[in-house]
């Protein structure tokens, strides 16, 4: 269904740096975190946590105790009345989480609740890829009763049940299919790279508009080991630099250069009515409507494939035409993805992912959408408003889409 009530307020919204698997972040607890995180982020835009009405929390990876979810989180950043739902949906996890606040509030306008307080939802997004769980099942049947184990991040990269191919191999089909050569994926990499160099400009300024920065890291809580200032663990990229790598895969096409890299970090955002947005809002004359949340499949195997029906669908609902949408950002966990995207839809690579892109600053599954999305928002806050697209594909040949719009 379209849209017409849901608004996030211009700067309630924000995203650590992401780090480098197993580096800085890879040892501090994705919930601990993100609720701290998010008591600075709210002490920061002079906000609540007695604000909000829900806390809709995005989490792939499970963590200790994570069982306890969003009750666990809202207590922990001093929201205790409110609770809510837990989302793991893989890469789609952050759109989901925002999709379906969007649908509680629009759900409350349509039951003509205009007379009580508008709803007004907490997204929280957090993973760590990092020192993943490593999990045991018992199985009394098997021999001798020995349990069946799992390493929950590699096993699931390198496996789907369903298609029983890895991620990587969704992508070589897909290049293989469409012609795809490594020679163009590393030409989209290297453009992916320049555009993020343009966030880094002026001392960061692009960042400095929606990140938590600096994070200090003290997992124990007695001794800082480390101060963040912006994303950790960006691979110099160059022509040279990448001609000299060699496909992953034999006869594949895909480099390490052409694919992204686990991370760690957290991300948030409020979504709720018009009159509570402006309220909330750093600048009430700034004002983000989302207009559809849509989701795609492609046949099996072929993952990146996935982005094009939920474009589709997710313009059709919001009755926006393609030509009309003034900024893209993808999560391209491969260059196949922008290649693919850009022939489907007769984009030129250079028309998506200004500032930068999960290809390049790395990729924590749950808030790795939410950044891409509140980067788009400032896109479009610079270019003086305008219709936005994200779009991004996930595990099980799945994709998801929000299209938004911003008057500035």
């Amino acid at each position: 269904m379209a849209l017409e009530n849901a608004y996030i307020p211009y700067g309630g919204y924000w995203s650590t740096p992401f780090a480098k698997w197993q580096g800085s972040f890879a040892n501090l607890h994705p919930v601990h975190f993100v609720a701290d995180v998010t008591r600075r982020a709210l002490e920061e835009r002079n906000l609540s946590p007695k604000e909000f009405t829900a806390l809709y929390f995005g989490m792939t990876v499970p963590a200790k105790q994570s069982f306890y979810g969003a009750p666990w989180l809202a207590g922990l950043i001093g929201a205790e009345t409110i609770t809510g739902p837990v989302f793991s949906q893989a890469c789609a996890t952050s759109a989901r989480v925002i999709g379906s606040a969007a649908f509680e509030v629009e759900a409350s306008f349509e039951l003509e609740a205009r007379n009580r307080a508008q709803p007004t939802i907490l997204c929280l997004t957090a993973d760590r890829t990092s020192n993943g769980p490593h999990l045991t099942y018992p199985n009394p049947l098997a021999p001798g009763g020995r349990a069946e184990a799992e390493d929950w991040v590699w096993d699931n990269f390198n496996q789907d049940p369903y298609a029983r191919n890895s991620m990587l191999q969704t992508a070589e089909n897909v290049a293989r299919e469409y012609g795809i050569s490594t020679a163009e994926q590393h030409q989209a990499v290297l453009i992916r790279s320049a555009q993020y160099q343009q966030a880094l400009e002026d001392g960061a300024a692009f960042h400095k508009r929606f990140m938590v920065t600096p994070v200090e890291v003290n997992p124990s809580g007695r001794k800082v080991l480390a101060t963040i200032a912006d994303d950790e663990g960006i691979f110099p990229t160059t022509e040279e630099g990448l001609a000299r790598l060699k496909p992953v895969l034999p006869e594949g096409t895909i480099t390490f250069g052409g694919q992204t890299f686990p991370a760690d970090g957290n991300a948030g955002m409020v979504v709720t009515g018009r009159e509570k947005a402006r309220e909330l809002s750093r600048d009430p004359d700034i004002e983000i409507r989302l207009l559809s949340f849509a989701e795609g499949r492609a046949p099996k195997g072929t993952m990146p494939k996935a982005n094009a029906p939920a474009v589709r669908r997710a313009l059709d609902v919001a009755g926006v035409s393609l030509r009309d949408v003034k900024a893209i950002k993808t999560h391209n966990p491969f260059a196949v993805n922008d290649c693919f995207l850009s022939r489907e839809f007769d984009i030129p690579l250079e028309a998506m992912n200004n500032y930068g892109s999960s290809l390049i600053w790395g990729h924590p599954q749950g808030p790795t959408g939410m950044r891409l999305i509140i980067e788009l928002i400032e896109e479009l806050v610079l270019l003086g408003g305008g219709y936005g697209l994200f779009t991004g594909c996930a595990a099980g040949d799945t994709a998801a889409a929000v299209v938004l719009k911003v008057d500035a």
